[in-house]
C-alpha cells in the first residue's frame, strides 16, 4: 500500500464543498470592500462589500474582526482563479424572508432605518430583505418631499409579502392613522367648549387653518381668527406657528376653534367710547355706493352715510374718498345689541355765514312773535277788568 504524500494527506483532511452549502467560516483578513475567511477548505473563502449587505458604502472593517465566525453560503467554489466567492447577504436573505413572512402574518410592527429616499417612496432594509414604502403609505398627510427620512428609524407593518415576485412592500401611514384616531379619541373625553388650547399650525387654506391641538386637528375659521378683518388667511399664519385658541364648539369629532377671546372684544366698552355726539377718527376699510364703512379699530366699523360725508350733494362715497383715507368724523347714532354705529362727517363742519345769519334771524323772529303773543294777552286782560 502506497503512503500518501503530505499534500495528499493535507488535501483529504480538508473539507469538500458545494456551491450553495452553507459553511461557517473565521475571519483572517478585513478590507473596507472584502472580507477574507478560512472556511476549512484548500481555499480561502472571498465575500465581497456587495455579498455582504446591500446598504451601499459601508466600510467592512468597521462590522467584523479578525477572530469573528459567521455563517456564509458559497456562491462559487472556483471562481477562475482557485478563490471560494461566498455570500452574506443572500443567506441573511433567505432568513429574513422567513422573518418578513411571519411579520406579515402576525402584523407585527417591525422597526428599520430608511436606506435610500427614491422617487417613488423609501427603501428600508431588515434581515438583508429590501422592503419598499411608497410615497402613498409613508405618511398620513400628502409629503412631496421624503428626503427628510433618509437615515432615519422608521416603523410600519408589512402590507404585502410576495416572495416569488420578490416584493415586499410595508405601510407606516396605517400606524399613524391608528395612532392619531387613539390620541383623538382620549382627547376628546379631555376636553370642552371654552378651553383654552396650545397648538400648532397643520395647514392653511383660504378659509381657515387647521390647527393641531395635541392628538387632533381643529378649524380655526377665518371668521374666528380676529375680532378684526383678516383678507387672507394665508397672510396671516405659516405652517408651524404656535397659537393659543379656545374651543368654540365640538360637533362628533368635528372641533371649532377662535382666537376672538372676550377680554379682547373691541365691543365691550364700545358704548362709552362711541357714545353719541363723541368724535372719533377711523380710517376708510371699503366703500358701497350709500355710504363707507370707517374702521373704527380693529372689530369695530361704522357708516358713514353719502349724505353726512359732506354738507355739499355727492352722488357716491368713491367721488371724494379712497380706502385708507383717514376720517374724522360725529358718533350720530350707537346701537349696541345690533352692534352698529353711525357717524357723520358733516355735523362737525361749521355752517356757512349766509347759512347763520339766515339762522339768527330766524331765531329773532321766533323770540318777537313770542313778545307779541305776551303784549296782546296782557291788553285783553286789562280790557276784561
Amino acid at each position: 500500500m502506497s503512503e500518501l504524500t503530505f499534500e495528499q494527506m493535507l488535501e483529504e483532511s480538508l473539507k469538500t464543498i458545494h456551491t450553495g452549502e452553507v459553511v461557517e467560516g473565521t475571519v483572517i483578513d478585513v478590507k473596507p470592500e472584502e472580507i477574507v475567511l478560512n472556511i476549512g477548505y484548500k481555499s480561502d473563502g472571498i465575500l465581497t462589500r456587495n455579498e455582504y449587505t446591500n446598504e451601499p458604502n459601508v466600510d467592512l472593517t468597521t462590522v467584523v474582526k479578525p477572530g469573528d465566525t459567521m455563517e456564509v453560503k458559497v456562491l462559487k467554489v472556483n471562481d477562475g482563479e482557485g478563490q471560494v466567492i461566498l455570500t452574506y447577504k443572500r443567506l441573511a436573505a433567505d432568513r429574513g424572508n422567513k422573518r418578513i413572512e411571519e411579520a406579515f402574518n402576525s402584523r407585527e410592527v417591525l422597526t428599520a432605518k430608511v436606506a435610500q429616499v427614491l422617487d417613488g417612496g423609501l427603501s428600508v432594509i431588515v434581515d438583508e430583505v429590501r422592503i419598499f414604502i411608497p410615497a402613498s403609505l409613508v405618511s398620513d398627510v400628502y409629503e412631496k418631499d421624503l428626503t427628510k427620512y433618509a437615515g432615519q428609524e422608521i416603523e410600519f407593518v408589512i402590507s404585502e409579502y410576495n416572495p416569488k415576485r420578490r416584493r415586499y412592500i410595508g405601510d407606516r401611514k396605517q400606524l399613524l392613522v391608528a395612532a392619531k384616531a387613539e390620541m383623538q379619541k382620549k382627547l376628546l373625553e379631555s376636553i370642552k367648549v371654552g378651553d383654552v388650547m396650545d397648538g400648532t399650525v397643520k395647514n392653511v387654506t383660504d378659509f381657515g387653518a387647521f390647527i393641531d391641538i395635541g392628538g387632533a386637528d381643529g378649524l380655526l375659521h377665518i371668521s374666528e381668527m380676529s375680532w378684526g378683518r383678516v383678507e387672507n388667511p394665508k397672510k396671516a399664519f405659516k405652517v408651524g406657528d404656535k397659537v393659543k385658541t379656545f374651543i368654540k364648539d365640538i360637533v362628533g369629532t368635528k372641533i371649532a376653534l377662535s382666537l376672538k377671546f372676550d377680554d379682547a372684544n373691541p365691543w365691550k366698552d364700545a358704548d362709552e367710547k362711541y357714545a353719541v355726539g363723541n368724535e372719533v377718527t377711523g380710517r376708510v376699510a371699503r366703500m358701497t355706493d350709500f355710504g363707507a364703512f370707517i374702521e373704527l379699530e380693529p372689530g369695530v366699523d361704522a357708516l358713514l352715510h353719502v349724505s353726512q360725508i359732506s354738507k355739499e350733494h355727492i352722488e357716491k362715497p368713491s367721488d371724494v374718498l379712497k380706502v385708507g383715507d383717514e376720517i374724522t368724523a360725529k358718533v350720530v347714532d350707537f346701537n349696541s345689541e345690533e352692534r352698529k354705529i353711525s357717524l357723520s362727517v358733516k355735523a362737525l363742519l361749521a355752517p356757512e355765514p349766509e347759512e347763520e345769519t339766515v339762522r339768527e334771524e330766524a331765531a329773532e323772529s321766533e323770540d318777537a312773535d313770542v313778545v307779541s303773543v305776551d303784549i296782546d294777552a296782557v291788553i285783553a286782560a286789562e280790557a276784561d277788568e
